[in-house]
C-alpha cells in the first residue's frame, strides 16, 4: 500500500471535515452583528451552533496533528511560509472562542457586545485568511531547494496575489452562505424567514465567486483532465443550493452546499497532486508527496490508529447533531444571562484578595 498517498487523501478528508464543519460555525459567526436585531436574536445564533463548535475544531487540531506526523517536512515548509497568516488565523480563532465562552458571564450590554464584535471579526478573518492560503496551495507558492531543504523564499506579500485574494472572498462567501442556510434551518419563526431570505442571495453569490475561482484554478493550475469533475460536481451542487434556497428546502440547501464544499477540496487536493507544496518559481523546486512523508514505520502506527478512533470520533459527533437537532427561536429566550457588573466586580476583586 502507498502509505504517503493514503495520508494524502486522509489528511484531505480530515479538511474537508473541518471546512463543512467550521464552515457553517463562522458562517454564524460572520453574520451575529450584521444579520441579529436584538440580544434574543444573537442568543438564538449562539445557541445554534453553541453545542457543536468546539467539536468541530477538533478536525483543524486533527489535521494540523496529522500533517505534523505524516509529513514533517511539509509542515515545516508551510508554517515558515505562511507565518504571518497562520497566527492571525490562530489569534482570531482564540479570540472567537473567548467570545463565545465570555459574554454570557456579566449581564451588560456593552460588555456583551463588544464581545459580540471580537466573535464577528474573528470569524471574518479565518474565513478569508484559510480561502488565502488554499489558494496558495493551488497557485504554487515561492519554494527553493538550499542545501538539499525545500524553503519559502518570498514574503508575506507573495502570498497575496489577484487569485489568492479572490480565494478568500470565495470561501468567505461560501461559509456566509453555509451559516446562512444552518440558520434557516435549524432556527424557527422570524429568524429562520430572515436567514432563508438571506441564504437565497448569498446562494447566487456564493455560485458567481466560487465558480470564477474554480474554473480560474482548473485552467491555470491544473495538470489534471480528472479535476473537471470535483469541478463540475461543485458547480451542480451550488447550482442546486441556488434552487432549493429559493424552495425554501433548508435541508438539501445545507447538504447540497456541503457537497460543494467537499468537491472543493478534492479540486484542490487534486490540482496539487503529485505535489504537496507546488513551486510557482520552478516545478522542480515542488515539495511531492513522497519527499514530505514521514517513515513507513511511523504512517504504519498512525493508520492503525486512524482506523481505530475516527469511527469514534464520527460516531460521537453524530450522536451530538441528533440530540441537539432541536429547531430554536425566539420565543425560547427569556431572562438575562450573568451576574450584574457590581456584583461580577466584586467577585473579580475577592478572587484578586485571594
Amino acid at each position: 500500500m502507498d502509505l504517503p498517498l493514503l495520508w494524502f487523501l486522509l489528511i484531505a478528508v480530515l479538511w474537508t471535515g473541518y471546512l463543512v464543519l467550521e464552515g457553517f460555525d463562522f458562517g454564524v459567526g460572520m453574520l451575529l452583528k450584521p444579520f441579529a436585531r436584538d440580544e434574543r436574536e444573537r442568543r438564538v445564533l449562539l445557541r445554534s451552533i453553541g453545542p457543536v463548535w468546539d467539536g468541530n475544531e477538533v478536525w483543524l487540531l486533527t489535521a494540523g496533528g496529522a500533517t505534523f506526523a505524516a509529513f514533517p517536512e511539509w509542515y515545516a515548509t508551510m508554517f515558515s511560509g505562511m507565518y504571518l497568516p497562520l497566527l492571525i488565523i490562530l489569534l482570531a480563532l482564540i479570540v472567537r472562542i473567548c467570545a463565545i465562552e465570555w459574554r454570557a458571564k456579566i449581564d451588560d450590554p456593552v460588555w456583551r457586545n463588544r464581545w459580540d464584535w471580537a466573535h464577528t471579526v474573528g470569524a471574518w478573518v479565518p474565513a478569508v485568511l484559510w480561502g488565502v492560503a488554499f489558494a496558495n496551495l493551488v497557485q504554487g507558492m515561492e519554494i527553493e531547494v538550499v542545501d538539499g531543504n525545500h524553503q519559502l523564499v518570498g514574503g508575506f506579500f507573495s502570498l497575496l496575489t489577484p487569485f489568492t485574494v479572490l480565494g478568500g472572498v470565495m470561501t468567505a462567501v461560501v461559509f456566509l452562505t453555509h451559516g446562512a442556510v444552518f440558520l434557516a434551518l435549524k432556527t424557527d419563526g422570524e429568524v429562520r424567514e430572515r436567514a432563508g431570505v438571506l441564504a437565497q442571495r448569498l446562494s447566487v453569490v456564493s455560485l458567481a465567486v466560487a465558480g470564477v475561482w474554480a474554473v480560474l484554478a482548473q485552467t491555470l493550475y491544473s495538470a489534471h483532465t480528472l479535476t473537471w469533475v470535483p469541478l463540475a460536481v461543485a458547480a451542480a451542487a451550488l447550482v442546486g443550493v441556488v434552487v432549493a434556497t429559493r424552495a425554501r428546502r433548508e435541508g438539501w440547501a445545507f447538504v447540497l452546499n456541503a457537497v460543494a464544499i467537499v468537491a472543493a477540496v478534492v479540486l484542490i487536493f487534486g490540482v496539487m497532486y503529485p505535489n504537496v507544496m507546488p513551486s510557482s518559481i520552478d516545478p522542480a523546486f515542488s515539495l511531492s508527496i513522497h519527499e514530505a512523508a514521514s517513515t513507513e514505520a511511523t504512517l504504519t502506527v498512525m493508520s492503525v490508529v486512524a482506523l481505530l478512533l475516527v469511527p469514534v470520533v464520527l460516531a460521537y459527533q453524530g450522536w451530538t447533531y441528533w440530540v441537539f437537532r432541536k429547531r430554536i427561536s425566539t420565543d425560547e429566550i427569556h431572562g438575562h444571562e450573568g451576574l450584574p457588573p457590581a456584583e461580577a466586580r466584586g467577585a473579580g476583586q475577592a478572587t484578586g484578595a485571594h
